[in-house]
């Protein structure tokens, strides 16, 4: 009976197995089919929704022509339009020539073409101050093709952002959202006009938050997302899937064109700025008047911490709200307002949001003991902002944005084992590009002198402006050579 059983089972087994084989070959091809229908779906309604952001935001982006008046300095030349005094050999052996023949000046109109947005129907746009900053006249161009004149109601160069104003109403505008929220990994959209291409779209992911020490701006905390971004996005919207802005793109990092490393000014920040130049038309910064240094992996020990978190106090300023509030060298910022420091950077931005006359609670630890602290912010002192000014200016004037080179730059760039800085962006028709430098070229020496970052070339070119001229030894990929860039007259 057992026997019996066993061969009857497997009798069925035999004849079920052919009718299994053709079951699964059957079933197969309808599962699979059913799946890819589910993931074409879900892509087709993810490209709907990019396409119901871009068709809802695009109205309120703009396209930003900036121009303003160039001065330059030149030389006559003989017959063959060759000047042998400046060849870059003569000047490396003999020095600048100092009585030049024939100088004559010249003017030239130099026009910058970028991006902005709309954020409230009576007219307010944001966009980005290295693009209207220094501007005579600013042009907006609306979606529908109108030009308008704008008005620059304020610029702030140490967070690179800037509002202008036209004379309209019922605009559809683009609503900041909070980038405190945003994480690591959402779907952001760009749009803007690259290379003049009206209300290109593009998409991306948030790669990373609170990038710094970029070379942009003095204020840093930028959104980096690898959403496509390129010249003249400037001062276009980042926007999340809420169609609202999330930031301000602001700059690429890399050799020239876009390559995954885009910045991003978050809206926290921009709106900050953007109610001070509307109320004011400047921006005013607590000032507390300490030095900082971020704590490395291990030195929190050395200060009797738990843990490596929070910012050092290096220096205090005399006089200042620091000195009056008891804060001392050694002491370790780990809150502020209640929440906590992570980094220098951190830090430093969030004291600049607050104005001058602004009470903070600070707590620091002091030899392993916690201490609660109470400062009365003070206003950063004059000397400090015309430096800063005097620094922007010069890449301004000379036509170029300007980033230390840090060990991932050397690296993607082939440039280990130098110093120097990158050229991150180089204007057409500017000093620095008639010299000969372009996107991603390492500038080592300033007159035969090593210039290590982007503070150290800004005051080298400040001491030899009264030349109106400098040479510069630089860096293209394998190749090292000379080179004169004109400077702009003191």
């Amino acid at each position: 009976m057992v026997v019996q059983t066993i061969r009857g089972f497997r009798k069925h087994a035999v004849l079920s197995a052919p009718l299994l084989v053709v079951l699964l070959v059957l079933l197969a091809p309808v599962s699979t089919v059913a799946a890819d229908d589910q993931s074409i779906a879900a892509l087709r309604q993810m490209g709907k929704a990019f396409a119901s952001i871009a068709d809802k935001a695009s109205p309120a982006v703009v396209g930003i022509q900036a121009t303003r008046t160039v001065r330059s300095r030149g030389f006559s030349r003989d017959r063959s339009g060759a000047d042998p005094f400046e060849d870059d050999l003569f000047r490396y052996f003999f020095g600048p020539r100092r009585a030049p023949r024939g100088r004559d000046e010249s003017e030239s109109r130099q026009v910058s073409q970028g991006s902005g947005f709309v954020i409230s129907p009576d007219g307010y746009i944001l966009t980005n101050n290295h693009l209207v900053g220094e501007a005579e006249t600013v042009t907006v161009q609306l979606s529908d093709g109108r030009k308008v004149t704008a008005q620059i109601v304020g610029a702030d160069p140490e967070t690179d952002v800037a509002v202008v104003k036209i004379d309209r109403t019922n605009l559809p505008h683009i609503e900041l959202a909070d980038s405190g929220a945003l994480e690591v990994g959402e779907w952001v959209i760009a749009i803007g006009n690259p290379f003049g291409l009206s209300h290109t779209v593009t998409a991306g992911i948030v790669s990373a938050k609170g990038r710094s020490r970029i070379g942009v701006a003095d204020y840093e905390d930028f959104i980096q997302t690898d959403a496509a971004i390129n010249m003249g996005n400037s001062g276009g919207p980042l926007l999340n899937l809420d169609g609202k802005a999330v930031g301000i793109n602001t700059a690429i990092i890399g050799p020239g064109g876009n390559v995954g490393i885009g910045l991003a000014i978050p809206s926290n920040m921009a709106r900050d700025i953007y109610m001070q130049l509307k109320e004011s038309g400047e921006v005013v910064r607590g000032f507390l008047g300490v030095s900082l240094a971020d704590l490395e992996p291990g030195m929190g020990e050395y200060f009797k911490l738990d843990d490596d978190r929070g910012v050092v106090i290096t220096t205090v300023i005399e006089g200042s709200a620091a000195e009056k509030a008891g804060i001392k060298p050694d002491d370790v910022v780990v809150e502020f307002e209640g929440e906590p420091v992570t980094s220098m950077n951190d830090f430093r931005n969030r004291v600049a949001m607050y104005k001058p006359g602004s009470e903070v609670r600070i707590v620091v630890m002091r030899e392993g003991k916690r201490t609660v602290l109470k400062a009365v912010l003070g206003a950063v002192p004059e000397s400090r902002r015309v430096a800063g000014s005097a620094g922007r200016a010069v890449q301004e004037s000379l036509g170029m944005t300007l980033q230390t080179l840090t060990e991932e730059l050397a690296s993607r760039l082939g440039y280990e084992d130098l110093a120097g800085v990158v050229a991150m962006e180089v204007r057409p028709g500017s000093p620095a590009a008639d010299a000969g430098i372009r996107a991603g070229t390492l500038i080592m020496e300033v007159n035969r002198k090593p210039v290590r970052s982007v503070r150290e070339f800004e005051e080298a070119i400040d001491g030899a402006s009264a030349d109106e001229r400098a040479m510069l030894r630089v860096r293209d990929e394998a190749v090292t050579r000379l080179l004169m860039i004109r400077l702009p007259r003191k």
